[in-house]
């Protein structure tokens, strides 16, 4: 793959505050990810001029697909089933629901249907959030004491799960089991970003086992082979990117959200494009995000 085979332009033009948490439903061929400060869901089908802005009444960052009906939503106090069609939401199951300071972050789906989600401060206090696993009405903790939980992906046999905490800015593998997602060992160090330009921020994992993170404050999305080498950046026209996804009937390019959250009026005036989503085109083989088990 050369530099000429890729190509990133502009696939939402509605600027998040911070965006995050892209997800895509083969079946209805629509793209999903939240404004987490914003409170909102946004939503883009097939090729739509732009996304529909869906108003919610707490922060939410992860949604996954539980039926043709039905999906599933991260919020701050609680796992939600919100009804596809017509938007309702109901509490499924409290998540820190005791605790106001904290909320949802990065999650993803494991081949099995467990859900791994984190938690974190509002105000990024250190040690505020955790790690859990879900499935089947049950909720377990992962691990704990951790800042801000990031790149949450898993190999394309279930084997293996990614994340990091990216205030340590090391991304993490740990062995798991392929049939419940259930760590079945300790987590050992994939790469060590700490001391390096920007953050690691979200991530997902190709059908090749390549993982693909976003690399937040250095606006790029980095490539990473299955032994933990950096194999490719792209460049993102926005510093803040947060999280890719992949997307259109073939899985075969990628969404890239981003955030303004922090930027002074002057940083805004000097990267127009923050909060945006953006389309990478590019040889690649991506993979269906899973269904989650309740």
């Amino acid at each position: 793959m050369t530099d000429a085979d890729i190509s990133v332009s502009l696939y939402s033009d509605i600027a998040c505050r911070l965006g995050e948490g892209p997800t895509y439903d083969p079946a209805t061929h629509t793209a999903w990810w939240f404004d987490i400060e914003g409170r909102s869901l946004l939503e883009k089908r097939g090729n739509a001029a732009e996304a529909t802005v869906h108003p919610l009444p707490f922060m939410a960052s992860a949604l996954a697909v539980v039926d043709t009906g039905r999906q599933l939503m991260a919020a701050e106090d609680g796992l939600y089933i919100r009804e596809t069609a017509t938007g309702k939401l109901s509490l499924h199951r409290p998540l820190e629901a005791d605790n106001a300071a904290t909320r949802s972050n990065d999650g993803r789906v494991h081949p099995s249907g467990a859900l791994w989600i984190g938690t974190m401060g509002k105000a990024h206090e250190k040690g505020a959030g955790a790690i859990y696993w879900y499935r089947g009405g049950e909720l377990r903790t992962l691990y704990s004491n951790v800042t801000i939980p990031n790149a949450i992906c898993f190999s394309p046999d279930g084997r293996l799960a990614y994340f990091t905490d990216t205030a340590l800015n090391r991304l993490m593998r740990v062995a798991v089991d392929p049939k419940t997602g259930l760590p079945t060992a300790e987590p050992t160090l994939f790469f060590d970003q700490c001391g390096g330009k920007g953050g690691l921020d979200g991530a997902i994992c190709d059908a090749d086992g390549v993982i693909w993170n976003a690399r937040w404050g250095n606006g790029t999305v980095d490539a990473y082979s299955p032994d933990g080498t950096r194999i490719r950046t792209i460049a993102i026209d926005t510093r803040q990117v947060t999280c890719p996804c992949f997307v259109g009937p073939k899985l075969d390019r990628m969404i890239v959200t981003s955030a303004w959250s922090g930027l002074s009026d002057k940083a805004r005036t000097n990267d127009p494009h923050a909060g945006k989503t953006f389309l990478i085109d590019l040889p690649m083989r991506g993979r269906p995000e899973p269904k989650v088990l309740l």
